[in-house]
């Protein structure tokens, strides 16, 4: 029987590195498109894909003002069933990042992209059982000394990786995204 706990864990651009300035903190970094995958024994567990869909919706949005896409076209771009568009899409509205107009296909901004944050992007998509960045293996035998503590033991390690990772999708905005894109396929 195969070890069930983390046994790599790796972080894999999708696409070809590419230094871009930060406009907030003016670091470098090295890229915006990446992987998290862990792997333990033989299954491999992603990390949910709810934010970069969304982000690439209301890419699609900002980007196609002229000709707003429907769920059907935004899934055929990003490759989904427009039934997974259309909950996103109820999330975003529910967040105020998107507005419907009554009889017309298509959606828009709520508001400016400039003032739309990744961070606001990530919390409207997030289901509460997933918030967290990690969770805690659901079953740590709590008869063995390490799975009776591990939880308390990683407790303050997660915490301050997640709110890094929430500061981080802080200081970008949708605005960031889009300029990168249009860049690139103009």
């Amino acid at each position: 029987m195969r070890n069930s706990l983390p046994i790599a864990l790796s972080i894999v651009t999708t696409r070809d590195c590419k230094e871009i300035r930060h406009r907030q903190t003016e670091k470098i970094l090295t890229s915006h498109r990446f992987v998290i995958i862990i792997i333990t024994g033989d299954i491999i567990m992603r990390i949910n894909t709810r934010f970069p869909v969304a982000v690439h919706m209301l890419a699609l949005m900002e980007l196609n003002k002229t000709q707003p896409p429907t769920s059907e076209l935004m899934a055929m771009s990003i490759g989904t069933n427009p039934v997974v568009i259309r909950q996103l899409m109820s999330a975003l509205k529910k967040a105020g990042l998107i507005e419907a107009r009554g009889g017309i296909p298509g959606s828009r901004l709520a508001k400016p992209q400039e003032e739309i944050t990744l961070l606001e992007i990530y919390r409207a998509v997030q289901k509460r059982s997933d918030a967290a960045l990690f969770d805690i293996h659901p079953a740590p035998n709590p008869m063995c000394p390490i799975g009776r503590n591990i939880e308390g033991a990683l407790d303050e390690p997660l915490f301050i990786a997640q709110t890094a990772m929430e500061n981080a999708l802080e200081g970008f905005t949708l605005k960031d995204i889009t300029t990168y894109i249009a860049e690139k396929i103009h």
